[in-house]
């Protein structure tokens, strides 16, 4: 990594993502980014991948800020929180080893949507836009690959959304209904 995201400054960082490939490897059946990688991909992105450790407590992404990094969990859980209407945090959900966070920010620069913080220690793999850039010049099959998986990732989530959308506005207008 180029610098280190200002963001990530209270982290440890622990060197580049290579030390870590086997335990990265290793969350394959847990990861929706990597699921259809083989080892030397996993090896060839880790390349790309600087970790860091965070203690328990520690806010991770805070809700607003820019972020141009997205992370992957190889150790530990993280909580998800997101801020209602009253600017009061509500828990939306915990994340565990292998999952990504961070990933919209990362590729359409926009403020992070919600805030996560080490519910225990953790170890997270960070991939920044400008390393995503350079998997793309510099080993453009792997590119093309991380780029899909992501695709793949967000459209299973804004499906999932939608669906719970559809259901609450059923729930809605059932009560609705129920009251006239």
């Amino acid at each position: 990594m180029s610098e280190r995201p200002k963001h990530l400054t209270q982290l440890e960082h622990l060197g580049d993502a290579t030390q870590f490939s086997a335990q990265i490897h290793a969350l394959i059946p847990r990861c929706d980014l990597l699921e259809n990688f083989a080892s030397a991909e996993v090896k060839l992105l880790a390349h790309f991948m600087d970790v860091y450790r965070a203690p328990a407590g520690v806010e991770i992404i805070r809700e607003g800020d820019g972020g141009d990094f997205m992370l992957m969990i190889i150790e530990g859980k993280v909580e998800v929180q997101k801020r209602d209407r009253w600017n009061s945090p509500q828990l939306i959900a915990v994340v565990e080893a292998g999952k990504t966070l961070g990933e919209m920010s990362m590729i359409d620069g926009e403020p992070r949507f919600a805030t996560c913080i080490a519910a225990e220690p953790t170890l997270v793999a960070v991939l920044d836009r400008e390393n995503l850039a350079r998997i793309i010049v510099e080993q453009p099959m792997l590119g093309a690959k991380i780029l899909m998986e992501l695709v793949l990732m967000l459209s299973q989530r804004l499906r999932a959304t939608s669906g719970r959308l559809l259901t609450l506005m059923d729930e809605q207008s059932h009560r609705a209904a129920n009251l006239l």
